[in-house]
């Protein structure tokens, strides 16, 4: 009698759980039976020695560029938006765009051997150009923090927003990484209809919205690591390329300057992608008592091949327009540390380099 009992507790056991499975759907990480932790493992510890950055990923193009960012073997991914074409309101379509980028075989190789964080920009989003209007943006929230393996109990998973903020290293040699979202809470912009500028500047629109703000000063003040790296889609620092921008909205612009030189965070490094093209960038403005170097790594899949030029008088080099990755390599061997970018190519040939003060 027991036995009999026994199986028909067991039964009735299997098909609540078969019951309740069916009602759940995998998330993007769980899909295929993959984990949700691959290659997710932060080694917060550890000081971050070699740093890649890229952005403007076409998930259905070419993924041969991974092998070369991994033959640099880095400490940390960053992506910088645009990890996929989504472009969609349909959550599904998005949902499947992330995982063909997730089951690309040279993707997929490089993320069990380097752990990835990111932000997003318009195409992964899921409109050009987009900002605050975008209706699916809670659904596409919670689809890039999947894309990105994030914890379920992570703060970012139940906040508005994408924007995170990650300290490596031990005291003395830590980097802390400041990811903004510069679409959730965007202001529009109206087209313009004459001229190189694609829309009118919005002389009163915001970026971040109140609560990033106010995050964001926080995460600033009084931050004891020795770097700080400020990772923005849209590029930060140039004023006069025709394209989306910090400076369509020069109220926000002015707010970050301003706010970079009340914390005074110790070697502060903006991170831009979006354009297609990589490049450096320098400003020196009398209200910081120090330089800003912006890195504007973009074009993994694809470049602005047909690039002719363009003025940036925050420049520095010259401008890279194929497709390449970005590397951030840090010395720790003296007092200050010693930082230096490389953009390098399909290959892993280096295009451009440039040592910071």
């Amino acid at each position: 009698m027991d036995f009999l009992k026994y199986c028909c507790i067991g039964f009735c056991l299997s098909l609540m759980l078969a019951a309740c499975q069916g009602q759940l759907k995998p998330t993007l990480a769980q899909a295929e039976g993959e984990s949700l932790f691959v290659g997710q493992h932060l080694p917060l510890d550890a000081p971050l020695s070699t740093i890649a950055i890229g952005s403007c990923n076409k998930h259905d193009e070419d993924q041969s560029i991974w092998t070369a960012v991994g033959q640099d073997k880095p400490d940390l991914w960053i992506w910088l938006g645009d990890n996929v074409y989504g472009d969609t309101e349909n959550m599904e379509v998005l949902k499947s765009k992330y995982l063909l980028q997730k089951k690309a075989p040279e993707y997929q190789a490089f993320r069990t051997q380097v752990p990835v964080i990111g932000v997003w920009d318009d195409h992964d989003y899921g409109v050009n150009d987009g900002g605050k209007a975008y209706p699916k943006k809670e659904e596409s929230q919670s689809l890039l923090c999947d894309f990105l393996d994030v914890p379920l109990d992570a703060p970012v998973r139940s906040q508005k927003g994408i924007y995170q903020a990650y300290v490596f290293g031990p005291a003395g040699r830590q980097v802390k990484i400041i990811l903004l979202d510069a679409r959730y809470f965007r202001d529009e912009l109206e087209a313009n209809l004459s001229g190189p500028q694609r829309y009118k500047i919005n002389p009163t629109g915001d970026i971040l919205g109140e609560a990033q703000w106010q995050w964001l000063e926080k995460e600033l003040t009084n931050s004891s690591a020795q770097i700080h790296l400020i990772g923005s889609g849209i590029q930060i620092i140039p004023e006069e390329q025709g394209f989306e921008k910090w400076a369509n909205f020069p109220l926000a612009r002015t707010r970050l300057l301003r706010l970079l030189a009340t914390t005074q965070p110790s070697r502060p490094i903006l991170l831009s992608g979006d354009r297609h093209i990589s490049e450096f960038s320098k400003i020196k403005l009398d209200s910081l008592s120090f330089p800003i170097y912006e890195f504007t790594s973009s074009g993994l899949t694809h470049a602005y091949e047909s690039f002719s030029g363009e003025p940036n008088k925050y420049r520095l080099g010259s401008v890279v327009f194929q497709r390449n990755y970005g590397l951030i390599r840090i010395d720790w061997t003296s007092a200050t540390p010693s930082i230096g970018f490389q953009i390098r190519g399909l290959k892993g040939d280096l295009l451009e380099e440039l040592a910071l003060d």
